[in-house]
């Protein structure tokens, strides 16, 4: 089995829609593929109908929150595997989040076109197909030619955290949001926990709180992991019985992994689901 637990389409900041999603899928050669958009389950229904036979689709999400640590607070993603959608109090938390977010986005854009810069909110709005985002912002500043590329736009020198563009996020902190994973029947799974070049990472100390809270796993091997940063959360999980996952985080050519760049073994997969109550994985049989 050949297995990718962390992919995004057109339903969040992905490129992709979810229907070619999980064809391209199939014909990449994977087994499972989990479809984690931002926040929002809006994908999932497109990517179940589309399903290619033989692949087996996973329901999640990558639900965004903070930590609160000495010298400030850090941003977190946590990913959220088969749980119950419909659950309404998690439901409510991730349709406030995605809303912040629309309205987050267009503060930035406002503040962009405030100092003469070419950046319409009508067409930031136009470039997500989904739930619009700061992604949407840096691809508008791209399109107008004020930056280079997208991780050009993710800087201090524009909408990167402390920028003179930049706006905070509004998001739940780590602890209510691993309690409504578990409370919706999910599994919990930190997201490149020590992705150190994408800023500041929380230590040890903090994974082992969010294991005694319910965290079911961690995202091992990643591609914004060194070989050491690996080798400590490997040692990290077995030491906290922690699940690992390896995971390519999809989201199309907007990001230089492919598909099955990185990937999950069948043990650590058979245990996820094992552990989940909310909601079972798609299969759509192979012909035969």
């Amino acid at each position: 089995m050949t297995i990718d637990l962390h992919t995004h389409s057109t339903a969040s900041d992905g490129l992709v829609a979810p229907e070619d999603l999980v064809r391209l899928a199939a014909e990449t050669g994977l087994s499972v593929i989990a479809l984690t958009d931002h926040d929002t389950t809006a994908g999932l229904g497109r990517a179940a109908a589309a399903l290619p036979a033989g692949l087996t689709l996973v329901p999640g999400a990558e639900i965004s929150c903070s930590v609160e640590v000495p010298g400030g607070s850090i941003s977190l993603h946590v990913l959220a595997y088969l749980f119950d959608a419909a659950e309404p109090v998690f439901a409510a938390v991730r349709a406030g989040v995605r809303e912040h977010r629309a309205v987050r986005a267009r503060r930035m854009a406002d503040l962009l076109a405030a100092d003469g810069h070419p950046i319409r909110w009508e067409r930031v709005a136009e470039l997500a197909a989904g739930t619009v985002g700061r992604p949407h912002v840096a691809a508008a500043m791209v399109e107008a030619g004020l930056v280079p590329t997208v991780a050009a736009a993710f800087t201090r020198d524009w909408i990167g955290t402390g920028g003179p563009y930049w706006v905070g996020k509004e998001q739940p902190d780590v602890w209510r949001t691993l309690r409504l994973i578990r409370d919706a029947g999910g599994v919990s799974v930190f997201a490149h926990p020590f992705a150190s070049r994408r800023g500041v990472t929380v230590g040890p100390d903090v994974i082992e709180q969010m294991a005694r809270a319910g965290l079911g796993g961690v995202e091992v091997d990643h591609p914004d992991h060194d070989a050491d940063e690996r080798r400590r959360l490997r040692g990290l999980a077995a030491d906290l019985g922690l699940i690992v996952t390896g995971s390519s985080d999809f989201h199309g050519s907007s990001k230089p992994q492919g598909l099955a760049a990185e990937t999950t073994s069948r043990e650590s997969y058979e245990r996820l689901v094992a552990a989940a109550t909310g909601a079972a994985p798609i299969h759509r049989p192979a012909r035969t």
